[in-house]
């Protein structure tokens, strides 16, 4: 086993993705109560109490997608216990967390569930076989003579003991190494539409979330950040802000300046009443007609070859028509419903870090570069999330909480406003995709040539990952579905100036939208249906599971028989494992478009709790229908010109349309769906808007000017 021993993000990706599967053997937590319970570990996975408690830990970052049910499913089920009767905790940071296929501890890409499925079931069928075989030498009778059911282990003589009496035996047991794992006929949770375990404590208000974290003699920090991203603070008067009520420091970090008060308005009124010199770096010039002028003339510049099959400059010299378009998508915001906190407590002795992070091994190593603290001195807390969408893999607000902590010497939590979240996030990436296209005779591509041209998030965070000009999580969903025989997808790395992060969906969305309403002009110029001119072309690699989504989505939403006024788009794409088929039925009235009912089609393989699936499809599209309708971050003078959810609107209850979820049963590997569903959002729309106003949208979100008849 590998540890980390420095927090350069150059490194985490180096982590044996083997760690994903280790056991960790070893630590303790104590127990409450009069008569304090015993805790014994059995795995990095699994403890149990000698009051037969069972403890699952939760390796995922639970942010409303569902891990903190999904995963302790996933081990309950091979470990034989009742899923309604576990205790559930959230896992610090460490090496045996490592997400394999990400390369580090950090939950995001739909990976939670392929990444644990396997290694998640075989960790609780270890501890049972441990506990199987503490039993069998207890009782001196061979192992198969033995049963699990429900945190008991009976024999074939009808002798039985709980997992609490068996715990300290099976501790001390070697780790079996294989294992066999239950056939799907027998799971018993997995599959099953099972209650989500963090309802009751988000009802009750139990569930602690980074801005409900409270500690003896804590105190709350309000940071000012340089209004034009980049910018450093050169000097500050804080003479006033110093004698208002509640102040107890001032504080001068990397990039701003925090007050330190009693309370968070006493802080963040001090913080009004600072004044800042800032520098405003190289930024202080962007502006939105700037950047989108960049994108074009990037066009020009060197691109990378992702995939080249045929001779497409031939085709297209050889093909009977031609066609060619341009798609545009805007910088957009997280937009989290919790803005962005941390606490840090930092003390010569250690550091404890608490809060909202889907990265808690970065976090952990950063807090270690700051204090100069060994990593076991320090300690990740990681609470539920308010959202995260990508937001929380970045850890600028965990820095800042634990450099504010390090000034003061004491606990400290730092807030920041729905203001200093929206003007200084890592947005999604603004892009630009070109494609062309050569048709025959009847109207079927015969060469298309794709160009992304975008800002890549990866050569910020994991440089090493982009290698020959191409970062791999730019190019998702890049490459068509269709039996085109000539094709040449290109990406081209373009530096905007602006920040960005990863955004749920990552690439899918951009490079989603620009192929499904392209292949959608294509059928439009072949006259041809675009359902039916789709499914003529799914002839390759999952052809069959694509086929299978559009058929069902198809006849669900009654395709062709939309009631008369509504208008229907179709989109159908693959992502993350899963295969999805959308179509959005829409209307337009006195400018306004109005989205009714959206049919999904998903295949996402092997489900582990179908209520789950379900209900991340619905939030994708409302999600995904924000960016489609609503919202945009634009530049000015180097300034984000949106500030709150009054000019970043997002869905509102009554603009969200009807969502019809049909998921298709298979045994097929698990894929990701926290995600693709909010890609396929954006297609569907603007297709559906061409039906109804034969004029083709390119950029999104749709202005009142692509709803006008051409």
């Amino acid at each position: 086993m590998r540890t980390l021993k420095n927090s350069s993000r150059r490194d985490f990706l180096k982590t044996s993705a083997a760690l994903s599967g280790a056991l960790m053997v070893g630590f303790s937590i104590p127990s409450a109560g009069k008569t304090a319970a015993t805790v014994t570990p059995i795995n990095g996975w699994v403890r149990v109490g000698s009051d037969n408690t069972v403890t699952i830990i939760c390796h995922r970052a639970e942010m409303g997608q569902g891990t903190y049910t999904s995963m302790p499913m996933l081990v309950a089920e091979e470990l034989e216990v009742d899923l309604r009767r576990v205790k559930i905790e959230m896992a610090g940071a460490d090496p045996i967390y490592i997400n394999a296929l990400l390369g580090g501890q950090l939950t995001g890409g739909s990976t939670s569930v392929r990444d644990a499925f396997d290694g998640l079931r075989k960790a609780g069928a270890q501890a049972r076989m441990m506990l199987i075989s503490a039993a069998a030498q207890e009782w001196k009778i061979p192992e198969s003579d033995c049963r699990a059911d429900n945190g008991v282990i009976f024999s074939k003589g009808g002798k039985k003991l709980f997992y609490g009496q068996l715990a300290p035996k099976a501790a001390q047991l070697p780790v079996p190494k294989d294992v066999v794992l239950k056939d799907a006929k027998a799971w018993k949770i997995i599959g099953r539409p099972v209650k989500r375990l963090d309802t009751p404590a988000k009802v009750t208000g139990k569930a602690e979330y980074g801005i409900d974290v409270q500690l003896p003699g804590m105190l709350i920090a309000s940071l000012a950040q340089c209004p034009v991203l980049g910018g450093k603070p050169l000097s500050v008067d804080d003479t006033k802000a110093k004698t208002m009520p509640g102040v107890i420091a001032v504080v001068k970090i990397d990039d701003g300046v925090a007050v330190v008060a009693k309370s968070f308005w006493q802080a963040k009124t001090a913080r009004d009443a600072l004044n800042i010199n800032w520098d405003f770096g190289k930024g202080a010039s962007l502006s939105s007609a700037g950047i989108s002028q960049g994108l074009k003339d990037a066009l020009a510049k060197p691109a990378a070859m992702l995939k080249k099959t045929g001779d497409v400059d031939k085709a297209l010299a050889g093909a009977a028509r031609k066609m060619t378009a341009s798609y545009e998508l805007p910088f957009l915001a997280h937009a989290t419903m919790e803005p962005m906190n941390f606490t840090a407590d930092v003390r010569k002795d250690g550091c404890d870090i608490y809060g909202p992070t889907q990265f808690p091994q970065l976090a952990e190593g950063v807090a270690m570069q700051i204090t100069g603290l060994p990593k076991e001195k320090v300690t990740v807390h990681t609470t539920f999330l308010g959202g995260g969408f990508g937001r929380r893999i970045d850890v600028d607000f965990i820095v800042q909480a634990v450099q504010i902590s390090k000034a003061v010497g004491k606990p400290v939590k730092l807030i920041w406003t729905r203001e200093d979240d929206m003007t200084h996030d890592f947005y999604r990436p603004v892009s630009l995709n070109t494609l062309e296209a050569g048709l025959d005779a009847s109207g079927k591509p015969v060469a298309m040539k794709f160009r992304l041209t975008s800002p890549s998030v990866t050569a910020r965070l994991f440089p090493p990952v982009v290698k020959d000009g191409i970062d791999p999580f730019m190019t998702e969903a890049s490459v068509l579905p269709y039996d085109i025989p000539n094709t040449a997808v290109e990406m081209a790395i373009h530096d905007a100036g602006v920040r960005v992060g990863y955004w749920r969906s990552v690439s899918h969305a951009l490079n989603c939208f620009a192929n499904e309403s392209f292949i959608d002009e294509l059928a439009a110029a072949a006259g041809k249906d675009p359902v039916a001119y789709r499914m003529a072309m799914l002839n390759g690699e999952g052809s069959a599971r694509f086929r299978s989504v559009m058929n069902i989505a198809a006849t669900k939403a009654g395709w062709g028989k939309a009631p008369a006024g509504r208008f229907q788009g179709v989109a159908l794409m693959e992502g993350y494992g899963t295969y999805v088929a959308q179509i959005a039925e829409i209307s337009i009235d006195k400018g306004e478009i109005r989205v009714h009912k959206v049919t999904c089609a998903v295949d996402c393989g092997t489900m582990v709790n179908p209520d789950i699936v379900k209900a991340q499809v619905e939030s994708s599209v409302a999600y995904g229908m924000s960016a489609v309708l609503l919202s945009r971050i634009t530049f000015k003078d180097g300034r984000v010109e949106q500030s709150n959810f009054h000019d970043y609107p997002v869905m509102r209850m009554n603009q969200m349309p009807v969502v019809d979820v049909f998921m298709v049963s298979s045994l097929e590997k698990p894929g990701g769906i926290g995600e693709p569903v909010v890609a396929t959002c954006g297609p569907s729309v603007a297709n559906a808007v061409f039906a109804a106003t034969g004029k083709r949208v390119r950029k999104l979100p749709i202005e009142a000017a692509d709803l006008k008849s051409a």
